[in-house]
């Protein structure tokens, strides 16, 4: 297990450095710079702020600059907010992001499960009909529909939830941020399980424990656990995306995480800025891909990893 865990961080190293040289070479080619304002500066104030952050370097300089500061653990200073390091920043947006995925991610885990259980159960049912009705809705209507509708209905006709901030992280404040990120996992999860677990209670083993006249209870544990490997192997990149911080959620109520930095920096071509969230986002995605096979493993007594 050691040896193959130290293969994927190997094997992680490259992607790693194939994602940054693209988003460092597609940062450079989009149009316009960090300084470039509606009100342009004057020539040697623009001279020296280029000086000041090596933009009048070659690109190829910029390049070589950049990945021995990030082999240093260093994200660079934010060209936008000119007080903060891109570590800083990311420092105080990381919390808020993953107090918001991480609630997201239980509530989906937990409500997914128990839908997904529950129409498998009682297949071709409306109890069955419903959930899959649900889970095609939460599916296809995007996060930017969802969260202005909560905003209207629980912050402006009920008038019992805010309709943005965050006021350090007030559990007011984090519930319709929190539905509405996990509102779409719970529909993905809600129908992986489903048809997993319907492909579960027909297995062989299942009639076995059927026929040894266990107790249902014994028999959907045993049938759960291996129809959970599909909801693991989504949960890994679902985790990361979470855990990061989403971009339209965040801006949508006003939130100070990761997503709406990575906006920011976007908007106001913060190079390092985007940058800095794209390292952290691919070593998120890594890492829990990582933990998804480690979790096959103990899930799934067949699969060995050596």
């Amino acid at each position: 297990m050691l040896s193959y865990i130290l293969r994927r961080f190997a094997s992680a190293i490259p992607t790693l450095f194939l994602i940054v040289t693209i988003s460092f070479f597609l940062m450079r080619i989009a149009p316009g710079g960090p300084f470039d304002l509606e009100q342009p500066l004057e020539a040697k104030v623009m001279e020296n702020l280029n000086r000041i952050y090596k933009l009048d370097r070659p690109i190829y300089e910029q390049y070589g600059l950049y990945l021995a500061a990030l082999l240093r653990g260093d994200l660079g200073p934010s060209f936008y907010y000119r007080d903060f390091s891109v570590a800083e920043l990311l420092g105080k947006g990381l919390p808020v992001s993953m107090t918001l995925g991480a609630l997201a991610l239980s509530l989906a885990l937990i409500s997914g499960t128990l839908l997904g259980v529950m129409a498998a159960l009682r297949q071709n049912s409306g109890v069955d009909y419903a959930v899959m009705g649900f889970g095609t809705m939460g599916i296809t209507v995007p996060n930017f529909v969802v969260a202005p509708l909560l905003q209207i209905f629980f912050g402006l006709t009920l008038a019992i939830l805010p309709l943005a901030g965050w006021n350090n992280g007030q559990w007011k404040h984090l519930i319709l941020p929190v539905i509405t990120l996990a509102l779409p996992q719970i529909a993905v999860i809600a129908r992986l399980t489903r048809a997993s677990m319907i492909e579960a209670l027909r297995s062989h083993h299942i009639r076995t424990l059927r026929a040894q006249g266990l107790d249902q209870g014994t028999i959907l544990a045993h049938a759960l656990r291996g129809a959970c490997l599909p909801v693991v192997s989504y949960l890994g990149p679902a985790a990361a995306a979470l855990l990061t911080g989403s971009v339209v959620v965040e801006t949508i109520f006003t939130l100070p995480g990761v997503g709406r930095y990575f906006v920011e920096g976007a908007l106001n071509r913060d190079y390092t800025l985007v940058m800095g969230t794209v390292v952290m986002i691919a070593v998120f995605v890594l890492l829990f891909n990582l933990l998804v096979d480690l979790a096959y493993a103990v899930l799934d007594p067949r699969v060995r990893y050596e």
